[in-house]
């Protein structure tokens, strides 16, 4: 992605989603001004064609923005609705305005179609949902909604009548890998903001008459935490490289499950070097490592990815690890 572009993204952040108003919104508050922002700076068209009045970018060309939205914690759907819109655009679907989040649904015997756990769907306009080897967009409004799990997350239903009127998506669309691609990157942004905040604490920390970034046991902790966070960043990079709209599945299932695994580490080394002022909800850095923890597990975590990984290599005629390697970072597209 040209520098401009990603640098833009960074500067509107700054100035409009800082951890006040991420605060505000994980509280209630309306998410308006924030997305209203974003939807007139046009970011979430960066996949849409050119024909259509986006940028027509390509899927590798939008990481940066995706791991700005875990750099920055954004508390509204900005990286689900860029890929939906850029999905929707390329199977010949005007996307509306709003944004968009995916769920996984299922037609219960009640009547309803439940999607048990949609990220960031208190925060949404539209969900668009995979059921039984179809894909619909189904409006938010509409949904029964109980919050769940993270606090911008929800269990959603409609009723049938509602799944057989909605907007149709054509194509078999693998929601699933879309997402766990996302939340790679969304993770590997939050990973680096983790690793930067700790890093500058144990600077300014002192403790002894020094600061306690000079003690051997913490810079061992912090070199842990900067293998995992510069490791999943590049894992990250690496699930985004497609010349499409659709990732390659076993790329992102590496990106995923290297993410996944960083996650644990490193907020738990992060609030080891903390001490007890890191889990205050005052200090910013929960708004960090608790998305860690939400998103290592959204769209699969690191073990259903392992599996992924497994059976392929076990399917492969040639099953060694190394050529495996080899075939998920080329990245000659």
């Amino acid at each position: 992605m040209d520098d401009l572009f990603s640098d833009a993204v960074k500067a509107l952040l700054t100035d409009h989603c800082t951890p006040a108003v991420v605060r505000a919104i994980e509280a209630g508050q309306t998410r308006a001004a924030l997305w209203q922002a974003l939807e007139d700076a046009g970011f979430a068209d960066a996949l849409v064609p050119e024909s259509a009045g986006g940028a027509g970018l390509a899927l590798a060309d939008v990481y940066p923005v995706l791991e700005l939205c875990g750099s920055y914690a954004v508390p509204v759907p900005l990286g689900e609705t860029l890929l939906a819109r850029g999905l929707m655009a390329h199977a010949g679907v005007s996307a509306p305005k709003g944004s968009v989040v995916f769920g996984m649904g299922h037609l219960a015997g009640d009547g309803l179609l439940h999607c048990a756990q949609v990220r960031c769907g208190t925060q949404a306009d539209w969900v668009l949902v995979s059921s039984g080897g179809a894909c619909r967009l189904l409006p938010a409004a509409d949904a029964q909604v109980q919050v769940v799990g993270f606090c911008l997350d929800a269990q959603m239903s409609w009723p049938q009548a509602a799944w057989d009127a909605a907007q149709a998506v054509p194509g078999t669309h693998d929601l699933m890998t879309l997402q766990a691609a996302l939340y790679a990157a969304q993770l590997a942004g939050a990973l680096m903001a983790v690793f930067s905040r700790t890093l500058q604490y144990a600077n300014d920390r002192q403790q002894f008459g020094k600061p306690i970034g000079k003690f051997q046991a913490i810079q061992h902790q912090l070199s842990v935490m900067s293998e995992h966070a510069f490791a999943a960043r590049m894992a990250a990079q690496l699930g985004l490289r497609a010349a499409g709209q659709v990732p390659d599945r076993l790329r992102v299932a590496m990106a995923k499950a290297r993410t996944s695994e960083a996650a644990l580490e490193v907020a738990g080394l992060s609030h080891s070097i903390h001490g007890a002022i890191g889990f205050t909800r005052e200090f910013d850095l929960q708004l960090y490592t608790r998305r860690l923890h939400a998103w290592r597990q959204a769209a699969g975590s690191e073990s259903y990815w392992h599996d992924v990984l497994g059976k392929a290599l076990l399917d492969s005629p040639e099953p060694l690890s190394l050529d495996l390697m080899r075939t998920l970072t080329d990245t000659v597209l």
